[in-house]
């Protein structure tokens, strides 16, 4: 790889968490097949996406009422994700240049007892769920018994994660926040989940609802990735969103957190009007969160709108040398009857003032080739992932 000087000064960086654009063709070991997020909604639901049409999402592959663009505004194609798995620690690693030889384990039974015996007894009370569950049905389920016990809700989904729920006036946030980081320091070897969770919620029985303070406890992730390698070089990044807590702030030298997408989506112009040179690395978590672990078809594509209307507003503060990626870490089709992200590959549009029109990216054979691309324009290199820097 040749290196030259930096050819764009800024690089707007946005994950539509889950928005997944069709199986891989491994989908079968993960129980997915038939998947295809993007596809199936377009299928059931008709979108309205002509900015992102424009930039050239139906030319990535057919969807059903979005007409391919004669002449893309952008650089088009599809990420495979080369590690195994499906979650969002996996997938938003792979982008900076970290490829899992395993997943992170999986819990759909509940933590066995060698792991809920020393939690219980290092937290100082006892803890109720302890099974895989949806995070809002669960606190409808055992909210009330939580407030009555003070037992905190320990639960799990079809993600590598141990999620905490406890009620704000019932476990105040830093000792709930204590408990999450005491699950950390035992979830270790066999048990090193990717991510620990703190889910707390306010309100009476039956109006529980969860809060902004949840807070995310990942696994630090090695050394020598993509923000590791900016930082070095004084390429400041700035997060928003759960980035942040995915990459335990290694590298981000500013970061917000967000209350839902469209908080991310004006905190992004926000920083683009904060950064002057560097990365702004955004995640938007509604997707996945709200819509696709919830099989809602119509709030999905009703946030995918959402985004498609912000897009001009974002491209108008665009700068002449400002690169923009959008992309995704995972699927999580709200049209099958799992609630499970899906295994699948996922859009990848890059464009702003400066870049070739038309470019079509192909398949691309991992989400590193994003971060590889990165690194490339500031002068650094990360260990795999192909950049397509020259192809813009």
């Amino acid at each position: 790889m040749s290196f030259r000087t930096i050819t764009f000064r800024r690089v707007i960086w946005i994950v539509l968490d889950s928005v997944g654009i069709g199986e891989m063709p491994d989908a079968a070991k993960y129980g997915d097949v038939g998947s295809d997020t993007l596809g199936n909604i377009a299928r059931r639901r008709q979108l309205d996406l002509p900015n992102f049409r424009r930039l050239g999402l139906a030319n990535i592959k057919p969807l059903t009422g979005l007409a391919p663009a004669a002449e893309p505004a952008g650089a088009y194609g599809k990420c495979s994700l080369a590690s195994p798995g499906k979650d969002t620690t996996t997938g938003h690693w792979e982008m900076v240049g970290i490829h899992l030889e395993k997943p992170f384990p999986l819990f759909p039974h509940g933590f066995p007892p060698e792991v809920m015996d020393e939690f219980e007894r290092r937290i100082g009370r006892h803890a109720i769920g302890n099974k895989a569950a949806s995070g809002t049905e669960i606190i409808k389920e055992l909210g009330e018994e939580h407030v009555r016990t003070g037992s905190p809700i320990v639960y799990t989904s079809a993600d590598s994660v141990f999620q905490v729920a406890a009620h704000e006036e019932v476990i105040p946030l830093f000792e709930l926040y204590k408990i999450c980081e005491t699950a950390r320091d035992i979830l270790r070897g066999p048990y090193e989940v990717g991510r620990v969770i703190a889910r707390p919620f306010i309100g009476e029985p039956g109006a529980f609802t969860r809060t902004p303070n949840r807070h995310d406890y990942a696994v630090p992730p090695p050394k020598g990735m993509l923000l590791d390698q900016l930082a070095e070089r004084n390429i400041d990044v700035y997060g928003i969103g759960k980035i942040f807590d995915i990459f335990l702030g290694r590298g981000i030298r500013e970061y917000e957190k967000t209350k839902s997408n469209a908080d991310g989506l004006v905190k992004t112009l926000g920083a683009m009007d904060a950064v002057d040179r560097g990365m702004i690395f955004v995640n938007l978590v509604d997707f996945d969160q709200q819509y696709g672990h919830r099989n809602d078809v119509q709030g999905y594509a009703r946030a995918l709108e959402e985004v498609d209307r912000w897009l001009p507003e974002f491209g108008a503060k665009l700068r002449t040398d400002d690169l923009a990626i959008f992309t995704a870490d995972h699927g999580c089709d709200p049209t099958t009857p799992s609630t499970d992200h899906s295994r699948e590959y996922v859009p990848l549009l890059a464009f702003g003032p400066s870049v070739k029109h038309g470019v079509n990216l192909g398949t691309r054979g991992s989400l590193s080739d994003i971060g590889q691309t990165v690194a490339e324009n500031y002068g650094a290199k990360i260990v795999v992932g192909e950049s397509f820097l020259s192809q813009l």
